[in-house]
């Protein structure tokens, strides 16, 4: 099966709508530069705007440390085959949040996580993500052993949430990646 890419316009701060551009200026007051994600994005500020708000929020509020957070996107990422958030989940991973690089890397390799609390939480969010939203009992036992809670079930829904819009659109749009996450480059073998 082909997927139909779309060609859209790369918006900048000076051509995006009023509620892109502020999005996008501040994403570049934060980084130091506008991923090439949000400049696609901003051709639709609903998405651009409900993806931002969404992902700061799951930042700020999910119940995970910013470790977890980014085994949870990498492992959705994986799942749903977005090379794009694949390289920048792994730079920040990486660079940022200080993930091992030996986690990142077995979560891109699809291998054995060598954390078992980190394990079971990408094995959960890979689940929920396969199962769309329907883990088993088993799943969720075995999440809980690990020592989730309830709430983080939930922190992962959101996660899935945030990163299907994100995966979704990388997937039509055909996403390049930006030159900073070049190092972290992936595709699925």
């Amino acid at each position: 099966m082909t997927t139909t890419k779309i060609n859209l316009e790369k918006k900048t701060i000076e051509n995006a709508d009023a509620v892109s551009s502020k999005i996008l200026s501040a994403s570049k007051d934060k980084l130091g530069f506008v991923p090439n994600m949000y400049s696609g994005m901003a051709n639709n500020a609903a998405l651009l705007d409900g993806y931002t708000y969404a992902y700061n929020s799951f930042r700020a509020n999910s119940g995970f440390s910013p470790q977890e957070q980014e085994v949870v996107f990498l492992s959705i990422a994986y799942e749903n085959n977005c090379n794009y958030c694949m390289a920048a989940h792994s730079f920040v991973g990486d660079n940022m949040t200080q993930v091992p690089t030996e986690v990142t890397d077995a979560i891109r390799n699809n291998s054995d996580i060598p954390d078992e609390k980190l394990k079971a939480l990408s094995l959960f969010a890979k689940s929920v993500t396969l199962k769309r939203g329907k883990p088993s009992e088993e799943d969720i036992d075995n999440f809980m052993a690990a020592g989730y809670s309830e709430e983080h079930i939930l922190g992962v829904i959101a996660g899935v949430g945030v990163k299907t819009m994100s995966n979704y659109f990388n997937h039509v749009y055909d996403t390049p990646v930006d030159e900073i996450f070049e190092s972290r480059i992936w595709e699925r073998k």
